[in-house]
């Protein structure tokens, strides 16, 4: 005669246990969804770039930036590319290399801009302030909106999912999803000035030509950082003063 001893098996709830299992499961899928979520409109911003560039030449990377005539009828190189630093975004001076101030300029200290097709209404720009969480920033020392020159003026943004037209740390995230001919408002010292985006490039941090003033006709210059949440490199829309 032979026998057979069996372990007895531990009492367990085995609806707890399988979900349990499922935990390693649920995990791995919380993250791909997060990492998804926050890298694809880095990826859709690289590849529309591409495609604008191979397309109507719209967003051009720096590399490739191609001569242009001056009034004068002499070639010049295209006047747009800023620089910034790693750390504390929300302030300008981190954007550019020290020494590079040109002073707060004089005759207004606040002026308004409107982007109707991203939905920016009456944005608040100082001139030759500092803090972008608060407000935009025209670089001090850049032309007035109206006159001749560039006026250049920076904004923060992130990740588009968080765009809010009224929070200055997220106001410029749609920025690139400008194009040509749409229109900028600008209302300053009781005039308004309605501005046409012209064009868009991309730049290295590390140039500060996007300061220099082109005196033929009135320009209007945004700069933000892209790809969508990172400070890689940096946007310029320039729009050009419709007379």
């Amino acid at each position: 005669m032979s026998y057979l001893y069996v372990k007895k098996q531990p009492n367990r709830n085995f609806v707890l246990w399988r979900l349990l299992r499922l935990i390693p499961a649920l995990t791995f899928g919380i993250g791909f969804l997060a990492l998804f979520y926050a890298g694809w409109p880095i990826f859709s911003y690289q590849v529309k770039s591409w495609r604008r560039f191979q397309t109507n030449n719209l967003v051009r990377p720096y590399s490739q930036l191609l001569t242009s005539e001056s009034v004068l009828g002499e070639s010049a190189s295209s006047f747009f590319s800023v620089s910034g630093a790693d750390e504390g975004l929300t302030q300008v001076k981190n954007w550019l290399p020290v020494g590079s101030d040109r002073g707060t300029g004089g005759r207004v200290d606040y002026y308004g801009l409107t982007i109707s097709s991203l939905g920016i209404f009456n944005a608040v720009v100082r001139v030759g302030g500092e803090d972008l969480s608060r407000n935009l920033i025209q670089y001090g020392g850049t032309a007035y909106p109206g006159d001749f020159g560039n006026a250049v003026i920076f904004g923060h943004s992130v990740l588009p999912q968080f765009f809010n037209p009224k929070d200055y740390m997220t106001i410029f995230s749609l920025l690139p999803t400008m194009e040509y001919g749409d229109e900028i408002l600008v209302d300053f010292d009781g005039a308004r000035y309605r501005y046409q985006v012209e064009e868009m490039v991309e730049v290295k941090p590390d140039d500060l030509s996007i300061l220099e003033q082109r005196f033929d006709d009135s320009y209007l210059s945004m700069v933000t950082c892209v790809p969508p949440g990172t400070y890689l490199r940096r946007l310029v829309v320039r729009a050009r003063l419709i007379r």
